[in-house]
């Protein structure tokens, strides 16, 4: 664990709002001040945030190409021909395409589903599924959470007589988008929908909604797929906002009751059956075993799981993907230990402001969970590349505020084969032979771009606040801030000069801190997870400040509300 320096942005809101939230909530300051620096003035413009309902929801028509989307499709369901639905590998993906061949199922369609393998096709849009489409009898292709750039392959599908409708939300190249028959994707220049932050099963999603509106069938008969739309979601790490946040709240409290069979053996696995879990349950306990299925083997899989009506088979595929998790976890370890090495050995981290870390025999499928470690462990963008016995790199990419990948690996597309994303992460393919001059150009791209203060991480923290101002009152006030994820976090905090009071604890292997802090005369438990590099800090009898979340703990049939700490500085004595 790097020892970093963390800087504290302590947000502070407009103190006349602060006050006019205070008086109309008849609410504390630490909660007025929550609420002001999330944007809002009033009380009056909170109503849709904390209560949100699915009638929120923004017509599917406002999107580009959508009628004749809805027209395609509605022809061929009508004459019986098939349609296939492509998707990508991860969970958006898969989620994506178990969730139109429910729908389009449903309204009568003979539908066939095809998800690429990771190493033999790659990302995206590939010849073979086309060539499998063909063969099912398809003059019709659906991508999911792909396709935006898939120029070359949809000229291909033409060429075999079949029509393709793109559903993405990667960021396009507006000046030469493919020539699909729709594109249905809310980032496109010319896309007047209101909300861009929906992910690739989101999208998917809306094509549902306006296929059933089409055809005059209550929307309460795909409801159910709001339970998938929510895993696509949070899995993709969209923000938690507008309409999505009308989604995850609506998937969230249905799966307490969820009739997808696949779906409820992979709650029941993590301890979730009959519950209705959080953002953070699902992103940690259910969306890794079905990333699983991509990252190791065959994802069609992920979709069989999500789509089947015989329990049985639902069972079978979720222990598979419970065995190929844990599979997975120890490939990871071991990639993310090799990967640690070779930056102690080989980068230069005074100088270095992007970590490019190349690897024969890595697995492909762990990848960008191992650039992800890499980014928080030195606060770089980290790209962790798997090149096979071709010499052919795949990779992964994850970013830093301030650090657009996207663009990054636009500036130096002319090393690489082919590559897609977002601004915080993204995909990528390079040839041994380019490697060296795109780790070049990239790391000195990195350089410009980024200043020394943007390679030390900061907290944003909601507030400070004392110990005694956490109380029921204040506790039921996060509750109806929930659902969390990115655009709506859970907030943190700062509390000043609190005593930590008896002796603190290193558990978990080493890893992790447990001790109890006091104020005045209020006394809290707190954990700090992969903390215990803090521990000679707190045994030496001074103040601290902390930087923390508050939640409830629940072990062995007991609850309690603990701090879980998120930094730790001497108070008076570090900034």
């Amino acid at each position: 664990m790097q020892d970093h320096i963390t800087y504290w942005n302590v947000l502070k809101g407009n103190p006349d709002i602060v006050q006019t939230l205070r008086r109309e909530f008849k609410c504390s300051e630490v909660i007025a001040n929550v609420l002001a620096t999330r944007g809002f003035t009033s009380k009056e413009n909170t109503k849709d945030f904390f209560q949100p309902d699915l009638t929120c929801l923004h017509d599917p028509y406002l999107m580009k190409d959508m009628n004749c989307a809805v027209e395609r499709i509605l022809e061929n369901i009508k004459s019986n021909v098939p349609i296939l639905v492509f998707g990508d590998y991860d969970v958006d993906g898969t989620t994506g395409t178990a969730l139109l061949y429910i729908a389009l199922k449903k309204i009568g369609g003979i539908v066939h589903t095809y998800i690429p393998n990771r190493e033999k096709e790659g990302y995206g849009l590939s010849k073979d599924g086309i060539l499998h489409a063909k063969n099912t009898g398809a003059n019709l292709l659906i991508t999911c959470d792909c396709g935006i750039n898939a120029n070359e392959q949809i000229q291909f599908a033409a060429e075999n007589g079949i029509d393709v409708i793109v559903t993405d939300h990667h960021m396009p190249d507006d000046d030469n988008l493919p020539d699909a028959l729709a594109i249905l994707n809310p980032k496109q220049r010319a896309c007047n929908y209101p909300f861009k932050g929906l992910c690739g099963c989101g999208v998917a999603f809306k094509l549902a909604v306006a296929l059933i509106k089409a055809l005059g069938i209550s929307l309460e008969e795909i409801y159910p797929l709001l339970e998938l739309v929510t895993l696509g979601t949070i899995a993709d790490m969209m923000p938690i906002l507008d309409e999505n946040r009308v989604i995850v709240s609506a998937g969230l409290r249905r799966m307490e009751f969820t009739k997808n069979l696949g779906l409820r053996h992979l709650l029941e696995q993590s301890g979730l059956g009959g519950k209705s879990p959080s953002v953070v349950q699902l992103v940690f306990g259910v969306a890794p075993k079905i990333n699983a299925a991509g990252r190791l083997g065959d994802a069609n899989r992920s979709v069989t799981l999500l789509t089947t009506e015989d329990d049985s088979v639902a069972m079978e595929h979720a222990d598979v993907l419970f065995s190929e998790n844990n599979l997975r976890k120890d490939i990871q370890n071991s990639v993310v230990e090799e990967a640690l090495r070779m930056v102690n050995a080989s980068v230069n981290l005074k100088k270095d402001r992007a970590i490019i870390l190349p690897g024969h025999g890595w697995h492909p499928g762990v990848v960008g969970i191992v650039a992800s470690k890499i980014k928080e462990e030195f606060h770089r963008p980290a790209i962790v590349i798997s090149i096979d016995e071709n010499g052919v790199g795949k990779g992964s990419a994850r970013s830093i505020p301030g650090f657009d990948l996207y663009t990054a690996l636009t500036k130096t597309s002319e090393y690489l084969e082919g590559y897609g994303g977002h601004p915080m992460a993204a995909g990528l393919t390079v040839l041994e032979s380019k490697l060296d001059a795109f780790r070049q150009a990239f790391v000195t791209y990195a350089s410009k771009i980024l200043k020394e203060k943007d390679l030390i991480p900061t907290i944003t923290l909601d507030g400070e606040m004392k110990l005694k101002d956490i109380n029921t009152r204040f506790m039921n006030f996060l509750d109806k801030l929930a659902p969390y994820g990115p655009g709506n976090m859970r907030p943190k905090f700062a509390v000043r000069g609190v005593d930590v009071v008896g002796n603190p604890r290193i558990i978990g292997n080493g890893n992790h801190l447990r001790f109890r802090v006091r104020q005045r005369q209020t006394t809290f438990d707190a954990i700090g997870f992969n903390m215990s590099h803090y521990y000679e800090k707190l045994i030496k009898g001074f103040p601290v400040d902390l930087a923390f979340v508050v939640e409830l703990n629940e072990w062995q049939g007991q609850s309690n509300l603990q701090l879980n700490i998120r930094d730790i500085k001497l108070t008076g004595r570090e900034k």
